[in-house]
């Protein structure tokens, strides 16, 4: 049993850990059950600092002067993609030097998306020498043709996924197998750490009591693969901005990725520590009644309704996740 639950942590640390979501502290204000959302599509936006319900409009207002725009998703959530389209056309409107950053395509993917925005190549063309996400059409499609009709640049910010999975293997050694091409694809400092994001990492992916050495080790080498993935988007939005003066940034990653200005957002600010950020983070409507909106996570949080359970029992999500870890074990590292 406690095989398979330790299967089931590195299994989801691997393939969705920007979508886990940290502990936050409790706020004793505005319950969740008083908010309202007719359809899977709505969202409603809190500014965090006054703890009021605010449009689409007033937000993008009020962000207009920030350096970098940090939008929480859920992957696959469509709310969160709605939101994440409907906020860059409003912040273009009043910042048309704009840059949009995506955790969705990775560094060594830059040369083909720079060819279809620059249109030498078709979206079909894109979808597979790019290696989009499998809901690319539906969830960032309207962000790039919005990027591409306005002429702002795209940045494919993550860092390569192979290399990634191989970090959660075998650790920081890693990098010292690869050639220095595929070194580069990373950030420079790929391990960089932050201790508050560190506690949040572990607090969510903490081992089954009476682990063996070999799976703290392997649970330790998954954080090192979750900072190779912020410190390599960390590095490209400072790239970014270096390549484009005076342009507004927004950089769209699961949620866990900025929560609480932790993740890509600490690790820049360690980088820059001047910087303008604000972050939105989304936050699911909970059954509990008595769970009051958590502020903290962001400068604004947008609350949007679950999507239905993925599995109905644990037999159903043991056999998918042990399915997802069988088909990665069969990629090789170097």
């Amino acid at each position: 049993m406690m095989k398979v639950r330790l299967l089931l942590i590195l299994s989801s640390a691997f393939m969705t850990a920007c979508t886990l979501m940290p502990a936050t502290k409790k706020s004793a204000t505005q319950p969740m059950n008083s908010v309202r959302l007719a359809t899977l599509y709505d969202v409603a936006i809190y500014e965090s600092s006054s703890k009021k319900r605010v449009s689409l409009q007033q937000t993008a207002k009020a962000l207009r002067d920030a350096d970098v725009v940090f939008i929480g998703e859920y992957h696959g959530n469509h709310a969160s993609h709605w939101l994440q389209a409907q906020l860059q056309a409003a912040l273009h409107t009043s910042q048309p030097k704009q840059i949009l950053s995506l955790e969705q395509f990775s560094t060594d993917k830059q040369a083909e998306l720079n060819q279809y925005l620059k249109g030498e190549i078709g979206e079909v063309a894109l979808i597979k020498t790019a290696s989009a996400w499998p809901n690319y059409k539906a969830s960032y499609r309207p962000l790039v043709e919005f990027a591409k009709q306005h002429n702002s640049p795209v940045i494919a910010a993550n860092a390569p996924a192979d290399i990634v999975r191989c970090i959660g293997r075998q650790g920081e050694s890693y990098l010292s197998k690869i050639k220095l091409e595929r070194r580069q694809q990373l950030a420079k400092q790929a391990f960089l750490n932050d201790v508050d994001y560190q506690a949040a990492f572990q607090k969510v992916m903490h081992a089954p009591s009476g682990a063996t050495s070999k799976a703290q080790s392997a649970l330790s080498n998954s954080y090192l693969a979750q900072l190779s993935r912020d410190n390599t988007m960390a590095e490209s939005i400072v790239k970014a901005l270096k390549q484009n003066p005076d342009h507004q940034l927004i950089h769209m990653n699961g949620a866990f990725h900025s929560d609480n200005h932790l993740g890509t957002v600490a690790l820049l600010k360690q980088r820059l520590p001047d910087i303008k950020i604000k972050v939105i983070s989304p936050v699911r409507l909970n059954a509990d009644k008595s769970k009051n909106i958590p502020y903290d996570k962001g400068d604004y949080v947008y609350l949007l309704k679950p999507l239905p359970d993925q599995y109905a029992n644990d037999a159903e999500r043991s056999a998918a996740f042990k399915s997802m870890f069988s088909q990665a074990r069969r990629k090789v590292c170097e």
